[in-house]
Parts: C-alpha cells; sequence; structure tokens
C-alpha cells in the first residue's frame, strides 16, 4: 500500500501522480475514509474498554448491551475499510523528480546508443526465415497444439537459447554474486496484487480457475514474495536474487500485434533480476544503475547494437518511481525493440508483501525494491540471429556462447 503520510504531506503532489498516470482517484476522499476509519477504531477501542469495566463490576445487562454496539460498529469498520483497502491498492507510486512528463510513449527519450549497426552488402533475411532454415523452430505444430503466438524451439534454436542463459547466469552468480533461485510457476493471486501487478492486469494475466491460482507472468511474482511478513536485519541487506523461469501472457491487449515474429508470444523463458536494498533513494538510485549496467555488459559481451530509453510518466507503469528500457536493432524492422526493462519501486510492493528491516538505530523500515530483466527468450534471439547471418545464410554464434556450444563458430 501506499504510505499515506506521505500522500498528505505532498497532497498536490500526488494528485499530479494519479493525473500522470491516469488514475482517476479522488485522493480526498481516501483521506476522509482513513480518517474516518481510524475515529470508528477509537470509538471502538472505547467501547470495549467500557464493557470491561461493567463487567469487572458485575453489571452484565449493561455490558450486553455495548457489545450489540459494538458489533454494529466492527461492521460498520470492516465496510469501510473494505472501501479504503480497495482504493489503497489502486494508488499509483510516486514518480521520480526528473522523469520527463509526456502523454504519448513516442516521447520517450533515448539517452545512449551503444555499438554501430552492422552494414550489410546484401539483402538480409529476418529471424523466421533463418530459423526455419535451420530448423530451428516450428509454427506450424505448435499451433496445432496450443494455437497462435507459440512455437516449438528445437535443435540449435533450442541450443542457442540455453547458451544465453548459461552464459547470463553463469555471469549474475559468479560475477555479481546473486543468489540463484528456483522459483514456483503457478501463485496466489496474492502474489500478483503484492507485486503491483493487479488490479488492473487480470486480463493479461492466465487464470486457473479451478483452484483459483495463476500463472507467472514474471519470475519477479514468485522473487518478490519470498520475503513475505518478514523483518530483516539491515546487515542482510542488499538481498540480491535471480532466477530463470517460463513467463506467461495473454498479450490480451496487443493480438494485432506482431503476429508474424517470436517478439510477442504467450509463453518464453526470461532471467530476471531483484533487488531488496535500504529505504535510501540514494542507495535506490545506485542499484538501479548497476543493474542496468549488467544488463548493458551483457549486450556488449554480444556485441548487438541497443540503445536505453527513458521511459516518460505516459509509459510508466502505477507501481513504477523510475523505468528505463533497453532496445536492441533488429535490421528486419530497421528499428531499435525493447528487450530489457529496469524499474525502482521504492517501497510500493514491500509495504504490500510486509517486508521490512530493522535499522542499525532499532527502528522498523520498508525494504526499497528494484528488477530487471537480464535475458528474455525468444525475443533475444531476435537481434542476435538477424545480426549475426551471413551472406551464405550461416548464422555466426557470438564469441562469447561458443564454448556453451561444443566451440562452434556457425549454425549452418
Amino acid at each position: 500500500m501506499i504510505d499515506l503520510n506521505k500522500v498528505r504531506e505532498n497532497l498536490e503532489e500526488y494528485k499530479r501522480v494519479c493525473k500522470l498516470k491516469w488514475k482517476n482517484i479522488n485522493v480526498d476522499h481516501i483521506l476522509e475514509l482513513d480518517a474516518s476509519r481510524k475515529a470508528m477504531q477509537t470509538e471502538i477501542d472505547n467501547l470495549k474498554f467500557q464493557q470491561k469495566e461493567l463487567a469487572s463490576k458485575q453489571d452484565y445487562e449493561w455490558a450486553k448491551a455495548l457489545k450489540s454496539q459494538i458489533q454494529e460498529k466492527e461492521e460498520n469498520y470492516e465496510s469501510n475499510l473494505e472501501k479504503l483497502d480497495s482504493l489503497l491498492l489502486a494508488m499509483p507510486q510516486f514518480i521520480r523528480d526528473d522523469v520527463v512528463e509526456w502523454k504519448d510513449e513516442s516521447e520517450n527519450s533515448v539517452l545512449e546508443k551503444y555499438w554501430e549497426i552492422p552494414k550489410f552488402f546484401f539483402e538480409p533475411k529476418d529471424h523466421i526465415e533463418l530459423m526455419e532454415k535451420h530448423d530451428m523452430i516450428d509454427f506450424a505444430r505448435w499451433a496445432k497444439v496450443s494455437g497462435a503466438r507459440s512455437y516449438y524451439l528445437k535443435n540449435d534454436g533450442l541450443l542457442l537459447e540455453r547458451a544465453l542463459f548459461q552464459f547470463a547466469m553463469d555471469k549474475m552468480v559468479q560475477k555479481y554474486w546473486f543468489t540463484p533461485m528456483g522459483v514456483p510457476h503457478i501463485v496466489d493471486v496474492r502474489s500478483f496484487v503484492w507485486a503491483g501487478f493487479f488490479p488492473g492486469g487480470e486480463e493479461d494475466a492466465y487464470h486457473l480457475e479451478k483452484d483459483d491460482k495463476w500463472l507467472i507472468a514474471t519470475a519477479e511474482n514468485s522473487l518478490i514474495s519470498y520475503h513475505t511478513d518478514e523483518i530483516l536485519d539491515v546487515s542482510e541487506l542488499p538481498k540480491k536474487y535471480t532466477a530463470l523461469s517460463p513467463a506467461y501472457r495473454r498479450e490480451a491487449w496487443s493480438y494485432w500485434k506482431d503476429t508474424k515474429w517470436c517478439y510477442r508470444v504467450h509463453q518464453f523463458n526470461k532471467i530476471e533480476q531483484v533487488i531488496l536494498c535500504k529505504a535510501d533513494i540514494d542507495e535506490s538510485n545506485s542499484w538501479h544503475q548497476k543493474i542496468l549496467s549488467i544488463s548493458l555488459e551483457i549486450l556488449s559481451d554480444l556485441w548487438l547494437p541497443h540503445q536505453v530509453v527513458w521511459i516518460c510518466t505516459w509509459d510508466l507503469g502505477s507501481w513504477k518511481y523510475v523505468q528505463h528500457d533497453i532496445e536492441c536493432r533488429m535490421p528486419s524492422r530497421n528499428a531499435y525493440w525493447e528487450t530489457h526493462s529496469v524499474s525502482s519501486l521504492l517501497d510500493f510492493q514491500s509495504r504490500r508483501l510486509g517486508i521490512r528491516y530493522r535499522d542499525i538505530d532499532w527502528t522498523i523500515k520498508y525494504v526499497y525494491t528494484l528488477n530487471n530483466t537480464v535475458l528474455a527468450s525468444p525475443r533475444i534471439l531476435i537481434p542476435i540471429i538477424e545480426n549475426y547471418q551471413t551472406e551464405d545464410g550461416k548464422i555466426k554464434i557470438p564469441e562469447v556462447l561458443r564454448k556453451y556450444m561444443n566451440d562452434r563458430e556457425y549454425i549452418c
């Protein structure tokens, strides 16, 4: 939940945030409901105290009368609390001061480009043509099994994906000392609510109605819930977790987009990284840059042309404080397309999850959380296959991946 004390102290700023994040929320009404909740709680506590006093004096008739009043007021309190909680779940995160205010995603700012775009002295093929040529993927047979936006990854397609993930996971664990995790793929609705995906994202998630469970949209759903309702010691922070898992998304709002490609699919594999750090803005900003730099390092190791994009307010998720995307150059589209995303959320998730820590002065605070895509496939396969193609139709294997593919230089 959002810190209502912070909202009260920055009321006009928070109203501006709601407007920028397209949230039609009456903030004054929420504060009124919270004030009413506190007054009701005080009144209930006073009545219970009176009831206890009367019972101690054996005035049971009046004690019984008070019990009826207490029950009625508790019912009103619960109704008020339910309305308040519902509105609190819809409240967005604050926005970092330097995030650009725009009303269209086209206003997202490109901060920096890395590596030159390769020049082809032949007509380059798209990734689908190349993968089908080398029997790396099969759309037709999966369509018989699972329908559109599905695929069988096979032969060198699967081996290339495995090489990418092993390379990235080795870097995360051996160089950056992240804790590798295997995570649940089927979770309670709470994992989506706590992470900030719900309310609002239900249409894009897969619901297993019979068991009332959900398939994860990212390992973040499971990773961020790992320390739910725990109080950590400040000496344990930061917590650095990484996980390779499937991700399941209905793509409910994009049925008309990218139907030819393996860019936007219902099931894919992804390495995610999650950080839990101290409640300090400077430390959070520092970790934001660090995890962004890890993904940039991986793409530089792969020698892929890419750029960093600063996400404006229009495109900034409800639960995000600041966000950068990384886009890789895809020759078949003659453009850069998103492959990574790094986000800072401050205490938005930890308040919902109840993840706190005891600071050196023994005060209890909520941790700040961050997350980032390390690699997502098959999306990352597109720029690799297209940028590394040769005139005779081969695919050159990036040098850092060759040791994971029997030291081969080409897919041919």
